[in-house]
């Protein structure tokens, strides 16, 4: 397959998000006709384009669907669950056939056909091609009102300065108007700049077109649909030959003098806000994580010139230094943002799981964000996927109560599930809220009994109790379902959310409704880092959980080795401390003064005591590799300017160990 159908392929699935998007909401609203629309281009770029990039199958089938929705447009048919229904189900049709890499088997080509068989049974007084293009409304029988109507519509062309960078033609667009009917047209020079100033890749013409035609209004959008984001484009009938006749309005050929008028033209131009003509570029994403790979090596390579020029002391040469390093943080901050995506477009992708779950269970659930232009790495928000689908699947089998058992609570009927997104300093906070039945602490209580989790005397606060919920093979389905029951359920999404270097936070109040908010870092390439040392090991915190760090003697250790505790009185506040030496077993070249590393972790304040802090430290993440895959608190590696290699601390994995 050549670049251009894979470029293709990958515009081809933002078209179906697209789609999916348009048919929920027209479900909503199904007279808004606006959305009909946008359904419909969907459908008629996706038709096109497959055609021409060898996509025939998908084509073909697509053309169906779009003759359908034609007479949705045309008000020849109404927009019903089912409708909808069969036109999502024919959208994932289409996502397979652009997904195979060969022809259809005879399979698929079955399964299209009996779509569209279901389709022509829902068009009305469908003709012998059926089709249905030749029906006329539901419920109104042939009439005058059929016979195509002849109407001439002032069109008012302005393409914007960049649409001929976009590949488009605006002579063949006319062309096009010129097939359907008497079309007039005149072009306005007046913006075109003096010859030293003119950009000859942008377009400054303004086209004033009369066309009187019969094929409708549908068809006139349809020639500008490729366009109509890069272009300011009014649409004005002036003439109906039935019902201007029956006025006694002047004919077409009365109407045409304003033509030659061109500041008459201008003053009658409606005014719309031109888009930002910002150019985009589709980059793969492994040339994307080449650069930033490249931009980590450049990060080493300045802290080494760092270090080199602090030693030394040569004034140019630390200046030098000083400006690299402003530089490779901007390179760094800017390759990283390339691979930022707004988190809204995962959100919108659960509206279909929501809405089908949801029929599938006999309940009526809204789902409703915010918070999407958030942006999170791509790998973040790929890796994300599979926890918000089991965490929302968890929400309407588990949270979301049926219709008449809600009612008798003096809840809505209907029950809600919200996604928001917000970003809180280096970390990303999501939350999935619902108003659902809550967690019950006894039912947890039991079922933990029952699995030897706890013993039936363990005292356990409300907090400790919602944590068994992440127990590996926890469950509380009575029986087991297509969405739950099996045993399979948090502990995968604590340990995936885990892996991200992100935590897990559950609330609940019974009765009430379940809030889990997982906290993640913006990428995973490049981090903030605080560099500490254990006797002549390097050792790396995640600067963003970082709180404060104190001074802590030996004499005051040994005190609480003698109480046999761990725990440090900051400022009134009781913060218990691990001692990292211990943990690794280093014993030499003990200092008599430490330093106690004070950071954020599940919601609690933790110290980690250290021999000396160095200072922050860019730290570009490595992988680490088989070797040290049994290191669980380990999360990668670095290396630092004299090129010795300084280990990632996993603090989550360090509290569990």
């Amino acid at each position: 397959m050549d670049i251009s159908a894979d470029t293709f392929k990958e515009e081809a699935c933002d078209l179906l998000e697209e789609l999916e998007t348009a048919l929920l909401e027209l479900e909503e609203t199904p007279e808004d006709m606006d959305l009909v629309g946008r359904v419909f281009r969907a459908m008629h770029t996706i038709k096109g384009s497959g055609a021409m990039f060898g996509f025939d199958a998908a084509s073909a089938f697509t053309h169906h669907v779009e003759s359908a929705f034609d007479l949705v447009r045309d008000g020849k048919v109404a927009v019903s669950k089912p409708l909808i229904n069969l036109t999502l189900t024919a959208r994932d049709h289409i996502s397979t056939l652009l997904d195979l890499d060969g022809p259809a088997d005879d399979g698929l080509l079955a399964q299209g056909d009996a779509l569209i068989k279901k389709l022509r049974e829902m068009m009305p007084d469908a003709g012998e091609n059926g089709t249905g293009q030749d029906a006329s409304p539901l419920g109104e029988p042939n009439d005058a009102r059929d016979i195509p109507a002849v109407v001439t519509f002032r069109i008012w062309f302005k393409p914007f300065a960049h649409l001929l960078s976009t590949g488009n033609n605006p002579r063949l667009l006319l062309d096009e108007l010129r097939e359907l009917g008497q079309c007039s047209v005149v072009a306005h020079t007046g913006d075109i700049p003096d010859l030293e100033s003119l950009d000859p890749r942008s377009c400054y013409l303004l086209w004033d077109i009369l066309l009187t035609t019969d094929k409708g209004e549908n068809a006139i959008k349809d020639v500008f649909i490729f366009v109509e984001d890069d272009c300011e484009l009014v649409l004005e009938p002036v003439y109906d030959d039935r019902k201007d006749e029956a006025e006694h309005k002047p004919p077409p050929s009365d109407v045409r003098a304003p033509l030659t008028e061109q500041e008459q033209i201008k003053q009658q131009l409606r005014q719309k806000k031109e888009k930002a003509a910002a150019a985009s570029l589709r980059v793969p994403v492994d040339k994307l994580n080449q650069l930033v790979a490249l931009v980590g090596e450049l990060v080493t390579v300045q802290a080494r010139l760092s270090r080199h020029a602090a030693g030394h002391k040569h004034p140019e040469l630390v200046s030098i230094a000083e400006d690299v390093e402003m530089l490779s943080s901007d390179l760094r901050d800017n390759a990283m943002s390339l691979r930022m995506l707004e988190i809204g477009s995962t959100f919108s992708t659960f509206r279909r799981l929501v809405r089908d779950l949801s029929d599938e269970q006999g309940k009526a659930i809204e789902l409703t964000t915010s918070g999407g232009e958030t942006e999170l790495d791509k790998t973040v928000i790929e890796q994300l996927k599979d926890p918000l689908v089991h965490i929302i699947r968890n929400s309407i089998d588990h949270g979301i109560e049926a219709p008449g058992i809600r009612k008798e609570q003096g809840k809505p009927p209907a029950g809600s599930i919200h996604l928001s997104a917000e970003h809180s300093g280096a970390n990303v906070l999501i939350r999935i809220k619902d108003d659902g039945r809550g967690i019950d602490p006894e039912i947890i209580r039991e079922k933990a009994v029952q699995k030897e989790l706890i013993l039936p005397g363990d005292d356990l606060t409300p907090k400790q109790i919602l944590q068994l919920v992440f127990a590996p093979g926890f469950s509380t389905a009575a029986q087991v379902t297509d969405l739950s029951g099996r045993g399979v359920g948090m502990d995968v999404v604590k340990r995936k959310i885990a892996n991200l270097n992100g935590e897990v936070a559950l609330e609940s109040v019974k009765g009430k409704g379940t809030t889990l908010t997982l906290k993640l870092p913006l990428t995973l390439a490049i981090i903030d880092g605080l560099l500490v040392t254990l006797a002549d090991n390097y050792f790396i915190l995640p600067l963003s959980s970082v709180e404060e760090c104190v001074e802590l003697s030996m004499s005051e250790q040994n005190k609480n080795r003698k109480k046999n505790r761990q725990i440090l009185n900051i400022r009134g506040d009781m913060v218990p401390y691990i001692r990292l030496r211990d943990e690794y077993g280093i014993t030499r070249d003990e200092p008599e003064l430490q330093q106690v590393v004070v950071m954020r972790v599940n919601g609690g304040r933790t110290g980690f005591v250290v021999d000396n802090v160095i200072g922050s430290h860019q730290t570009v993440i490595k992988n680490i590799g088989n070797a040290f895959r049994q290191a669980r608190d380990i999360s990668g590696a670095t290396i630092l300017g004299d090129g010795r290699v300084a280990l990632i601390l996993d603090v989550n994995k360090v509290l569990e160990v």
